[in-house]
């Protein structure tokens, strides 16, 4: 095993701590919505640090690494293009104000309420087919890591290691979702969020003294060199190429050499070849943040726990901050990693990790887990089981979170709306746990069974498509449209997962019959086509033609104009508790940026913080942007500038764990008491009466 007795006493007083977090829960949950929405008691520093790590699964960290070994520093300059978008989507409460002010408990409620109650149960199944689909690798990856990370043997107690790790993190997961729903859920992932991010920040200092600036530079700069002469190499055992003349080998050899000066590591400007994680993918993404805000159901109970639409606006606001830490690790380590495994001075790292490596079965496997082999070699006694927690306690913090996100969403949004009336409490409760059961169920069968023919990323892409691709459309036309149809909602939803499925079902075709051109072979010409574009590519056509089909069948419907303020508890419709004047008339100046009458003197000093952050970085990248496409920058230039923007991300990083854990501590005492004093309203169970 590669964890000493040290490290595996971290674990599990790490695993000790969570089950202390559950157990203050005992005895809070009292209702419905209490199991749904923690009875809409979160706080924003709660809701920030809580949502946070539920979306930030083992599985995602793996994907990371995997991801940020193939894209370096690189193109993570143009992440900074989206941050006037991303200060748009917080300072305005871009979809999550509107969505909590309906006071729904799952978004396809909130379509029965703005559409239909078929489309519902339609958007109910599609979500929850493509939640549980995506949801279904998790468990494999997240054993995988331990397996390997920790140095597990193939079995334990004569059976396979693998089902029975899977089994055993699976059923921890469940007994925290059945303890106290999302109360439990929420409460734990607090505590397990600030863990996580002390021990990233205690990781990127290890590493980054651990390897010399020199030596990162070194190995970031001979990358287009080594891809280039990787590929040459191969070339010159191809027949084909032995067959031409000698003029046409060094043309051949020259146009590789040219395509890889654009794969660099370093240089954002210099990464049109770099494989996926290209300028393309990422400007999707960018598009697909402000398109796709909320469309993600994995995490949708968090959606509805915000005590109010204003706590969930700001607990976006400050989500910016409260990532610092994460966006770090993600940004530097994968880079490390790759130092490791590509530079001179670490020749003995590589070698044993690839002997490792060499021992799996596909590609894919070594792709995952070439990021946790080079951890299990370099990080010492301590760090090494710290590590470890981190995972195990992302592990559990992202599938309890997702085990009651896709059993509520079938039993709300799938089965209830088939009812002529509501379940009544102790029913209702009885058979979302049995539902949070069946999905654990399916995804250690899928996890068993699936073989994963790409990258994480890009399968998380596609298979999110399925709802996300269309449901964007839906959403924004929905809380911001008062001429948007129910008709349109139909089509687009329809539209975004009908290109989804047919991107899962082109990538399952046989290569085998594929090549075989004997036969259909312009049939087979354009599913080879349609297989090789990815995830990413297969979720940017869904959100373009979900977008327009959505405007085009709402314009040449028929006219009719939706009572928004019903809706979204407005006006007449007010619900006093749920608004909290502090200014009935705001000074102008203010509301410019977006902050109105329930903005306290901290609030805006937030807000101005986040402004000045947000247009600091925006100013850089344009500046940045404008002087690249003008002159020739050095890479030497390039990784000046890398240190220093990680040296400033570390500052930060530090100065964001104490202010949220400070204020995260102050939100779950009142959270706790709020849940011991209030009443319940027991008809509050997402049940919408004709």
């Amino acid at each position: 095993m590669n964890l000493t007795f040290i490290d595996w006493a971290i674990v599990f007083m790490v695993m000790g701590g969570m089950f202390y977090s559950v157990s203050i829960t005992k005895g809070l949950m009292k209702s419905v919505s209490d199991f749904l929405a923690a009875g809409r008691t979160a706080g924003r520093y709660v809701m920030s640090i809580s949502g946070g790590i539920a979306g930030l699964g083992a599985i995602t960290i793996v994907y990371h690494l995997e991801m940020g070994f193939v894209s370096g520093f690189a193109l993570s300059w143009w992440g900074f293009s989206s941050a006037l978008i991303l200060l748009f989507i917080t300072v305005s409460g871009w979809v999550v104000y509107r969505f909590r002010s309906t006071r729904c408990l799952t978004l396809p409620q909130f379509f029965e309420m703005r559409y239909s109650r078929k489309f519902r149960i339609f958007t109910g199944i599609v979500a929850f087919v493509s939640g549980i689909i995506n949801f279904g690798i998790f468990p494999a990856v997240g054993a995988r890591f331990f397996i390997y990370f920790c140095g597990l043997p193939d079995s334990l107690l004569g059976f396979s290691t693998f089902p029975l790790l899977m089994i055993i993190l699976l059923s921890i997961s469940l007994y925290f979702v059945y303890t106290g729903g999302q109360i439990a859920v929420i409460i734990a992932d607090f505590f397990q969020g600030v863990f996580v991010n002390i021990v990233f920040v205690i990781m990127i200092f290890f590493l980054f003294f651990s390897v010399g600036w020199d030596q990162v530079s070194e190995a970031l700069e001979n990358t287009p060199l080594k891809l280039a002469q990787e590929e040459i190499v191969k070339l010159q055992s191809d027949n084909a190429f032995l067959t031409l003349s000698e003029i046409e080998q060094d043309e051949t050899i020259l146009e590789i050499n040219k395509r890889y000066e654009n794969s660099s590591r370093i240089n954002p400007f210099k990464t049109s070849h770099v494989e996926d994680f290209n300028f393309w993918y990422f400007l999707i993404g960018i598009i697909g943040v402000m398109y796709g805000t909320m469309s993600w159901q994995g995490t949708q109970a968090y959606n509805a726990s915000a005590k109010s639409a204003h706590e969930a606006k700001m607990g976006g606001v400050l989500a910016g901050f409260r990532g610092l830490p994460q966006g770090l690790f993600f940004l530097f380590v994968p880079v490390v990693i790759y130092v490791f495994m590509n530079h001179s001075d670490y020749q003995s790292v590589a070698g044993a990790v690839n002997a490792t490596l060499d021992g799996l079965g596909s590609d894919t496997l070594k792709s995952q887990l070439r990021g946790p082999m080079v951890l299990s070699h370099v990080l010492p006694v301590g760090l090494m089981g710290c590590f470890a927690a981190v995972m195990f306690a992302a592990f559990v913090s992202t599938h309890d979170t997702y085990l009651h996100s896709w059993g509520s969403i079938f039993i709300q949004d799938v089965i209830m709306p088939f009812r002529d009336k509501p379940f009544d409490k102790e029913t209702h409760l009885k058979v979302l746990r049995f539902s949070i059961f069946g999905v654990a169920i399916f995804i250690f069968l899928f996890s068993l069974l699936f073989q994963q023919n790409q990258k994480i990323a890009l399968f998380f892409a596609i298979t999110g498509a399925i709802f996300a691709g269309g449901s964007g459309a839906v959403i924004i036309g929905g809380l911001y449209w008062k001429r948007g149809t129910t008709a349109a909602a139909w089509t687009a939803m329809s539209t975004g997962a009908l290109i989804a499925v047919g991107g899962i079902i082109t990538k399952q075709i046989s290569a085998d019959w594929l090549a075989d051109s004997s036969s259909l072979g312009g049939i087979k010409s354009v599913i080879l086509y349609l297989r090789n574009i990815n995830g990413q590519m297969y979720w940017g056509m869904g959100m373009s033609a979900s977008a327009l089909s959505y405007i085009c069948v709402s314009l040449l419907g028929k006219q009719s104009s939706f009572n928004m303020d019903k809706l979204l508890n407005r006006g007449q419709y007010a619900i006093d508790e749920e608004l909290k004047v502090v200014n009935k008339e705001p000074n102008r100046g203010w509301k410019i940026f977006g902050m109105g009458k329930e903005f306290t003197r901290n609030d805006k000093i937030i807000y101005i913080v986040n402004y000045i952050w947000t247009f600091s970085w925006t100013i850089v990248f344009i500046v940045g942007t404008v002087y690249n496409i003008s002159n020739d920058v050095t890479n030497d230039a390039w990784m000046t500038f890398w240190k220093y923007y990680i040296f400033i991300q570390i500052g930060m990083a530090l100065i964001s764990i104490i202010w949220f854990t400070w204020g995260g501590f102050q939100d779950l005492s009142i959270m706790l008491k709020k849940l011991k004093s209030d009443e319940r309203d027991h008809s509050d169970d997402g049940w919408v009466s004709n």
